[in-house]
């Protein structure tokens, strides 16, 4: 029991779900109601509709019979798709919510970075709250002192730290809810996926601090859905699927596994699939591609125009305004490629029809030969999710002449992105002079 960390039991949580919202009632009403309601009971029980199901809120199981546990310094991915039970099972772990059922034991000071602002005041400064946070975490104010300075030079927010933090955009509040988190120096720390909303440099600077986190002797839980990150960060995995454990073991064979996972979901058309997020007010129907004489295909060519059709219809029959959609492709460890945007290259469409065509045209494809999966998405910003579905699809990519001098990437490179390059040589005599540098438009 002394080296745990972390300890799991049977561990559940149901929400209840798409109760009827009722309407403000009068006294007499409620009296109304009271005395007709067991008559229309009686009534749907004699007439056979002997559940009451119309009268009941449907329930959700987020997360189920979950247990496991955690030993101290152990550093533990937690991976799984969307609606997996991820979050749920954090936000637990982190006293945020409590279980229907079961338990969670958590033996140490817990620091959780699960959404952007978590646990700050929006009405505190950014200062006044990193001594918020440390209150709460047990610690007295002169430990806080010690790491204050070191806490705001990583979030890179020195010039607002003492503006409210109800101001701060949304990277601002990630910077600074990590750096607390990290810094703060609790036994166990907890991250969300919220590190995907920062910028890359951002990313690379979280994932180094919480190895550094990991090497003093501290216990991590990871959640991410960069498979490349958990790999890198990781020794241990825990796979979920619909809120119970799947797979538990070194993180290598957890990833392999949740790979294959994602790989047997793409053969479902995509009008059948119930993993998918949104509103449903619009639906992706299918994803096609086309090649360069425009039949349809499953492959497509290095450095050949690849036209990508993305098939939808509404829900309800109507139009929709402003709408964005992007098509992302993922590398073997879920490793985020490239995504063409809408928004990047033509705007947010200005208003879509209840059944049509989302077109991208490639007009050379920067992949290398392989396979890779896809996701899709569209919405209106700024956080307004019409449709996601993720593993939506495999494109499968053949060699081609992307460079024109027939010569194929080092095998070493099979993975990485080609780009359109030039390369020449200079003598020390004749260098290369900055105003000289011209780019073929």
């Amino acid at each position: 029991m002394a080296d745990i960390a972390i300890r799991v039991e049977g561990l559940g949580k149901q929400y209840r779900i798409g109760g009827t919202k009722t309407k403000y009632k009068t006294l007499r009403s409620s009296i109304t109601s009271s005395v007709l309601t067991p008559a229309r009971r009686l009534k749907r029980l004699l007439s056979g509709d002997a559940t009451g199901a119309m009268e009941m809120d449907e329930t959700f199981w987020a997360i189920q019979d979950v247990s496991f546990d955690v030993k101290q310094g152990e550093v533990v991915g937690i991976i799984g798709h969307n609606g997996a039970g991820k979050s749920t099972l954090l936000k637990i772990l982190s006293r945020i919510t409590i279980p229907t059922k079961g338990y969670a034991d958590v033996y140490g000071r817990i620091g959780a970075l699960l959404e952007v602002g978590t646990g700050f005041h929006p009405e505190l400064t950014g200062r006044e709250n990193i001594y918020l946070n440390g209150a709460i975490l047990g610690m007295t104010r002169n430990e806080i002192t010690r790491k204050l300075d070191e806490i705001i030079a990583f979030a890179e927010i020195e010039q607002f730290i003492n503006t409210p933090v109800k101001f701060y955009s949304s990277g601002m509040g990630l910077r600074l809810g990590f750096a607390v988190a990290a810094h703060l120096e609790p036994e166990i720390l907890v991250v969300d996926e919220v590190l995907a909303v920062g910028d890359a440099a951002f990313q690379k600077k979280c994932l180094g601090k919480m190895g550094e986190v990991s090497k003093e002797g501290r216990t991590i839980l990871f959640v991410s859905h960069n498979m490349a990150a958990v790999a890198a960060l990781c020794t241990r995995g825990v796979l979920l699927s619909r809120g119970h454990i799947v797979k538990d073991g070194p993180v290598n064979d957890i990833i392999t596994h949740y790979m294959e996972m994602g790989a047997s979901k793409v053969s479902i058309p995509l009008t059948e699939r119930t993993d998918r997020r949104g509103n449903g007010r619009f639906r992706f129907t299918n994803v096609t591609f086309l090649n360069l004489a425009g039949d349809m295909t499953s492959s497509g060519v290095s450095g050949r125009p690849l036209t990508i059709v993305m098939d939808y219809e509404s829900a309800n029959g109507k139009t929709a305004r402003d709408v964005d959609a992007f098509i992302a492709f993922y590398g073997s460890f879920g490793e985020l490629l490239f995504a063409p945007h809408v928004r990047l290259t033509h705007g947010a469409f200005e208003e879509i029809p209840p059944k049509g065509q989302m077109v991208c045209h490639i007009p050379k494809l920067p992949l290398t030969p392989g396979s890779y999966r896809f996701s899709v998405e569209m919405g209106i910003a700024p956080d307004y999710l019409i449709d996601s579905i993720e593993d939506a699809g495999v494109l499968f990519v053949e060699p081609g002449d992307f460079y024109g001098t027939g010569n194929l990437p080092l095998q070493q490179h099979m993975k990485a992105l080609m780009v359109d390059h030039r390369w020449e040589l200079r003598s020390a005599e004749n260098p290369v002079i900055s105003k000289e540098i011209a780019f073929e438009k």
